[in-house]
């Protein structure tokens, strides 16, 4: 309904990130709403915006984590990408804006199959796969899981609980909140039949086709203070003037000694 408002219109065939940037100004611009939000991130939780640098090719640390991975061209063309949308065309919130796209205050949203129940009919949307980055299509994932601690008074009874809760029926009804592991149910059909705002189309374009190519969104060991040494080193780059490639390099200085432990 915004884009619609705005006089925008996106082919998600071949929708990228600059095209959503572009349309998302323009909304800004048109209709004083936001253009697009990386939910969760609220220049905090800088492991959400995995959900874009991974588009230019880029990465928080080599595969074997020892080695942090801020510094590359690839990350520094992507936090270039971010701050612009943020402070030259305000394409994207800036620091302290609040908008909820769930609530009819951004064009488009980063999210998941978890966050459409929050979607209650009040405007028209769609859903669709990321957008192209310039490394090309990609898809990013979050990722659950549920265990037996060792160390529980119960762990027979734990773990007889954690088979009852993922067999395949309560797999399926789970299925509404999180697409499982399980291949039987890793179908848009499947997925839709306990959605009740999804359609079998939606889910299977923009879940289960991703998944194959899909990569997670950055863990490690140590991770709350990976999380809080990032994020002190990068709200140096919520700032107007910030000197992007300054700011990661010093990320990589603040976590690394992390990393190669």
């Amino acid at each position: 309904d915004l884009l619609a408002e705005a006089g925008q219109e996106i082919d998600p065939a071949t929708a990228t990130w600059d095209q959503v940037a572009a349309a998302g100004a323009a909304v800004n611009d048109k209709t004083g709403k936001a253009g697009f939000v990386i939910r969760d991130f609220d220049y905090e939780a800088w492991n959400m915006l995995a959900t874009v640098w991974t588009g230019w090719g880029a990465s928080a640390w080599t595969p074997d984590g020892k080695t942090c991975t801020f510094t590359t061209p690839e990350m520094q063309q992507a936090f270039t990408f971010l701050h612009d949308a943020a402070f030259r065309t305000q394409a994207m919130p800036g620091p302290g804006t609040t908008a909820d796209f769930f609530a009819g205050d951004a064009a488009f949203t980063v999210a998941q199959v978890s966050r459409a129940s929050l979607l209650t009919g009040a405007f028209d949307f769609q859903l669709h796969p990321l957008p192209e980055g310039p490394a090309g299509d990609y898809a990013v994932l979050g990722q659950a899981g549920v265990g037996v601690l060792a160390s529980s008074k119960h762990p027979d009874q734990a773990a007889d609980f954690l088979a009852y809760l993922t067999n395949p029926a309560n797999a399926e009804k789970l299925a509404q909140y999180f697409p499982p592991p399980r291949e039987s149910l890793l179908t848009g059909d499947q997925l839709a039949a306990n959605n009740q705002v999804l359609n079998a189309t939606q889910l299977q374009e923009a879940v289960v086709d991703q998944l194959p190519k899909a990569v997670t969104l950055p863990n490690h060991a140590s991770p709350a203070e990976i999380a809080q040494k990032g994020k002190t080193a990068l709200d140096a780059m919520w700032r107007p003037d910030a000197d992007i490639p300054a700011v990661l390099r010093s990320v990589c200085a603040a976590i690394e000694p992390i990393l190669a432990k």
